[in-house]
């Protein structure tokens, strides 16, 4: 349920003028300004709110059990960060707890086997990852927690190794400043927005909406923001929007990082944080980059501190996105992404001349031909919440035949994980249980413990160092 106020930290709705994505310069015939039915329909057996990696495949799943949804979208169809992040899906897989690692392994699996089964026109490339080093106290903490993984978990292992030799670093282009990298053999680009579209055209296509109960239906309405949901006693949800009401056993919120705007609970678990991506115009005379790049500082004491992601597009644009932490506030708290931080800019403009070797004579700042922003979900412990919605926490008890549903917070992670999700949901909501099911971690299951322990959290989650450092003392 929302309040009229916000409270301090509590997500807004989308802003309506955002700025325009790069993935966003090719939109979708069929999904841009669509409405299924020219009203909203009065009642839906689920209601997904949002449209985008979440909602999508969480759709997918429903409409395959026999479900009919209705999906609301505030804005165009994957127009939030689904639709505006850097194009890079790319497991931590020694970045994370071993079961974590697993989940994010089998979510890149399961998107590459279906963009290849369905041949998926969404430009998606495999190339592996490299994860720069730049601080000796990172490459002894880096090796210690690959030496773990070699005893331990020798499978993970071998998805990521070290490499220090200086040629070796060159041939990735790396500059002389880098002690090292780790390789890893799981990461692609993609463009994420074409991936969601060609979801949600086949659901369209294929499952056209039909008032009998029963028949496979989906109907998706955009420009349709929900600004209140609510549980009827002894009843249905009512979902209220600003084209009327619908109401339905079961609601999922695929808000990511708007969702404490509809469960206020959730303020200060899930924060909305901007993040912002350019397009960069590559040098004359460049080579085309052959893996995908992540990197940050790491060193004591560094001002700024920001993981930067960077992918290179066929037609040749650098897409980057991070440094949200060279301004003041990082970003945080914004609901808004109808602008760009100028000082953001500038610092992604210039930030591969001091990291990556791309032409003969590099100028010191790139050209964008695309700068955009996007709110993330950051989730105050770093897991994304997934999971029926207890009524402790606005949700519903547990004799309830429907349910509140929640997949969001995926803290600027999403693209390995929110699919699966998305499925999971689903999945308990169809009642499907078994080995056949995606189990999320446990770790990431919505509990009124949880939300306590996570507002006594900073939702700012720890540097790339401290969390390495973590990972390595407990293992």
């Amino acid at each position: 349920m929302t309040v009229a106020k916000l409270q301090p930290g509590q997500a807004d709705l989308p802003s309506k003028d955002s700025t325009r994505s790069y993935w966003h310069k090719e939109p979708s015939r069929v999904l841009l300004g669509h409405r299924t039915t020219p009203e909203l329909p009065t009642q839906a057996d689920v209601i997904i709110v949002g449209s985008g990696i979440t909602g999508a495949f969480a759709a997918r799943e429903l409409v395959g059990g026999g479900r009919r949804v209705l999906m609301l979208e505030a804005r165009e169809a994957c127009w939030g960060a689904t639709g505006r992040n850097g194009g890079h899906c790319q497991p931590m897989v020694y970045l994370s707890e071993p079961h974590i690692a697993r989940f994010e392994l089998d979510t890149f699996d399961f998107l590459s086997a279906l963009i290849r089964e369905h041949d998926i026109a969404c430009s998606w490339e495999a190339p592996g990852g490299v994860h720069s080093i730049t601080s000796e106290e990172v490459l002894s903490l880096t090796r210690r927690r690959l030496e773990q993984l070699q005893s331990s978990h020798p499978d993970l292992a071998s998805r990521a190794r070290l490499v220090t030799d200086r040629e070796e670093l060159q041939r990735l282009r790396l500059r002389d400043n880098h002690l090292g990298a780790v390789v890893q053999d799981r990461a692609a680009k993609c463009w994420p927005y074409k991936l969601v579209c060609w979801v949600l055209e086949k659901l369209l296509l294929e499952s056209p909406w039909k008032q009998q109960h029963g028949d496979r239906a989906f109907n998706l309405q955009t420009g349709t923001p929900v600004v209140h949901v609510q549980r009827r006693p002894g009843s249905e949800w009512i979902v209220h929007t600003d084209r009327g009401q619908v109401s339905a056993p079961h609601v999922v919120l695929a808000t990511n990082a708007y969702t404490s705007r509809l469960l206020p609970r959730l303020t200060g678990a899930i924060t909305p944080v901007r993040g912002q991506v350019c397009a960069l115009v590559p040098p004359v005379g460049s080579t085309p980059l052959e893996q995908t790049h992540v990197w940050s500082l790491q060193k004591e004491g560094d001002p700024g501190d920001s993981d930067d992601y960077l992918v290179q597009r066929p037609s040749g644009e650098l897409i980057l996105g991070g440094e949200r932490m060279s301004v003041a506030d990082g970003g945080e708290g914004v609901s808004s992404d109808n602008e760009v931080d100028p000082a953001v800019g500038q610092r992604l403009r210039s930030a591969l001349h001091s990291m990556l070797c791309l032409s003969p004579s590099d100028p010191p700042e790139l050209e964008a031909s695309h700068e955009w922003t996007g709110i993330m979900g950051y989730s105050a412990d770093g897991h994304p919440w997934v999971g029926r919605v207890p009524e402790a926490l606005g949700g519903e008890g547990p004799d309830g035949d429907g349910g509140l549903w929640v997949s969001a917070g995926y803290t600027g992670h999403g693209m390995p994980v929110a699919a699966r999700c998305g499925i999971a949901v689903a999945e308990r909501i169809l009642g499907k249980a078994g080995r056949s099911t995606v189990q999320v971690p446990p770790e990431w299951e919505i509990s009124e413990g949880r939300v306590q322990a996570a507002a006594k959290r900073s939702v700012m989650p720890c540097s790339f160092r401290e969390e390495l450092r973590a990972l390595v003392e407990r293992s």
